[in-house]
């Protein structure tokens, strides 16, 4: 097994922030300081910062979550008002991706490191629902200009789906996720955003979840989420 996927599976941490540390000289096998890369076998010590990790036996954690405005999300103990401090699972978790810390709505969250990477990667155009509340009238030059794509930061973004919802909210739906998009795209047509709370990602939607609570995904869900998984997921009820 890859060393940064036998890291994960340990739960303390995604694949990519593994490969971090692994580059940090934090991580040894056996003894020795690790590389990038390195085969974990049957009967190796693995340590980080000198503490040996092993896979533990659990089933996965799979988690949507409405994230409250002024949350962070991160996994890094030290960031006052951390996602993972919030949930406060007995589990170790992390976040999916990013929601601004400024913004509401739907975040997922895992134990399963394998599946972090699949998610975010950029090639597969998964789909993440927005409604957007902004401080004027919405015009339909807005909308059109909007959905054809917006320059910001050096480029251009992808063409988008966008709808008028009343004059001053909107519904959009990207495929990517630029560093504050959303926001950078209004502000280029002159527009701030007041409220901007995510309803969706991919085929799991927030629906009545309330603010600050969160649900494990169902089987379908998963399956949806990951057809080619074979999901072990825990049944613990949320908040």
């Amino acid at each position: 097994m890859r060393l940064n996927k036998y890291i994960s599976e340990t739960g303390i941490c995604s694949r990519r922030e593994a490969d971090t540390w692994i580059d940090d000289g934090r991580v040894t096998i056996n003894g020795l300081r690790a590389n990038v890369g390195t085969q974990v076998e049957a009967g190796d010590v693995v340590k980080v910062d000198g503490h040996t990790i092993k896979i533990r036996q659990q089933k996965h954690v799979y988690i949507a979550l409405n994230k409250p405005v002024g949350i962070t999300c991160t996994s890094e103990s030290h960031i006052k008002d951390n996602i993972v401090s919030f949930v406060g699972h007995d589990q170790r978790i992390f976040p999916i991706g990013r929601l601004d810390k400024e913004s509401d709505g739907l975040i997922l969250l895992t134990s399963d490191g394998d599946i972090v990477n699949t998610i975010l990667r950029s090639e597969h155009n998964h789909e993440k629902e927005y409604i957007v509340t902004v401080n004027k009238t919405i015009s339909n030059e807005f909308v059109t200009k909007m959905a054809r794509g917006v320059r910001i930061l050096d480029t251009v973004t992808k063409r988008c789906k966008v709808q008028m919802i009343n004059k001053y909210t909107f519904r959009i739906t990207l495929t990517q996720g630029l560093n504050r998009q959303i926001r950078r795209m209004c502000e280029a047509f002159g527009y701030r955003v007041c409220r901007l709370q995510r309803v969706r990602i991919i085929n799991i939607r927030l629906g009545h979840l309330k603010i600050g609570h969160w649900r494990n995904l169902t089987k379908v869900e998963l399956a949806g989420l990951l057809p080619n998984k074979n999901h072990s997921v825990s049944s613990k009820k949320g908040l």
